[in-house]
């Protein structure tokens, strides 16, 4: 295959696979919430719904292993217990929560079923995609990925030049941070960890067999998929922001969604709204199925019986977990973002700055110290509030769910300055 064609495929590959449930429904809310400051939400979203992932990306292509690799700095004890909660939190939450999403947005507008019958179906093709694996880059790449650009483009560029032109004011006090914040929603950071091992091992299958071949063709493929990312993650903040106006009040996420392609693509809005999330849930499902089922594959001897059996569970509880509704399962993800997300971007970073400032002493005091730091923020979802006021009023940005950020940010430069610290 041409070295330029798959490149292309490969970055159309990656950002399908980041593209799923909470990126497509989250930006348009966001925008309708934002008003005249959309420019500055996007900004905190961008952070880390598009910079973080593809960092993530990045540091897999400096690492070429998997994500154990990530925290084993650390240490193997606690990269084992990271890796699992990463892939438990992963088939629990946000691949069953595009299987939710088709449902509703899919399927209930033609058929009044339950979405358990979704699910299974759903869940059914994902599996069939997971266990030939080897064609995911492919097909996705190739097929769906185009179609979705497409559509997203379109509903975008009517929207930018029909709009009515009324500004409706934020309803943001901190527009950066609230951007940040549900930038967490997307799981992408988690989703880049994940899926940037898929993109690994399937380019295994290819020719780029070497250890730089595949690191370039990684970094291409990134930049060209955060590109896109962020083009099209603009666009419906944008779009959000014009047609403000036009929304119901209180309008739920999925709902705005709804409005801004029904306004933009006419009657045949909801045909297009109904291919889209399906495309962009179901791609996603797979990354993090297959992804998944590629770590205990790892760590059971390459075994593909393992591999097919995690597939299998992964499908199994997306089916029940995924015939629940969107908003029940955005509510329970709150508190494992907030526990696990801050981990996540210290790791991805640490991962990408040079060995020589990122030592086994520095990784440990950082994601220690990031641990300590955020678990106000993680408590903040699942005790009272008022009981953590004082504590919250201590720590810098800890009013804001950005407590661990200086903290971290201080270790590394602190531990950096310690002389002979070696770099293994």
């Amino acid at each position: 295959m041409n070295k330029t064609k798959e490149i292309w495929i490969a970055g159309f590959a990656l950002f399908s696979l980041f593209f799923g449930a909470g990126n497509l429904i989250l930006p348009p809310s966001l925008g309708a919430n934002s008003g005249s400051d959309w420019w500055i939400v996007v900004f905190g979203f961008v952070l880390t719904a598009v910079t973080i992932p593809i960092l993530a990306i990045f540091a897999h292509a400096k690492l070429q292993g998997t994500l154990y690799d990530f925290g084993k700095k650390v240490s193997p004890l606690f990269s084992t217990v990271y890796c699992l909660l990463i892939y438990l939190i992963a088939i629990a939450i946000p691949s069953p929560r595009t299987a939710a999403v088709t449902h509703e947005m899919t399927v209930q507008p033609f058929a009044n079923t339950a979405a358990i019958y979704t699910s299974i179906i759903y869940f059914v093709l994902v599996f069939i995609f997971a266990i030939n694996r080897s064609r995911v880059i492919g097909l996705i790449g190739k097929f769906l990925t185009p179609i979705i650009v497409l559509i997203l483009l379109i509903i975008i560029g009517i929207a930018v030049f029909s709009a009515p032109g009324i500004v409706t004011p934020s309803t943001f006090k901190t527009p950066f941070v609230d951007g940040v914040l549900e930038g967490y929603q997307t799981f992408d950071a988690i989703g880049g960890v994940v899926v940037g091992a898929v993109i690994i091992i399937s380019l295994n299958y290819s020719s780029h067999t070497t250890f730089d071949a595949k690191r370039k063709l990684i970094r291409k493929a990134g930049f060209i998929a955060g590109t896109g990312l962020l083009l099209i993650y603009g666009g419906l903040i944008l779009s959000g922001s014009l047609l403000a106006s036009t929304f119901a009040e209180n309008a739920s996420r999925t709902a705005i969604l709804t409005s801004l392609s029904i306004q933009t693509l006419g009657n045949l809005g909801t045909t297009f709204l109904s291919v889209l999330v399906a495309l962009a849930c179901f791609t996603t499902a797979i990354g993090i199925v297959t992804g998944t089922a590629d770590y205990i594959k790892g760590i059971c001897n390459e075994s593909k019986k393992a591999y097919i059996i995690t597939a299998a569970i992964a499908s199994v509880i997306g089916i029940f977990v995924g015939s629940y509704q969107v908003d029940l399962i955005i509510t329970l993800a709150v508190p494992a973002l907030m526990f696990l997300y801050p981990i996540t971007i210290v790791l991805i970073l640490l991962n990408i700055v040079p060995n020589k400032y990122a030592s086994k002493l520095v990784f440990r005091g950082v994601v220690l110290v990031t641990f300590i730091f955020s678990v106000p923020d993680f408590l903040g979802f699942v005790i009272p509030r008022e009981n953590l006021v004082g504590i919250k009023n201590i720590i810098p940005l800890a009013n804001f769910s950005l407590g661990w950020v200086l903290p971290s940010i201080l270790v590394f430069f602190g531990l950096n300055l310690i002389p002979n610290k070696t770099n293994e």
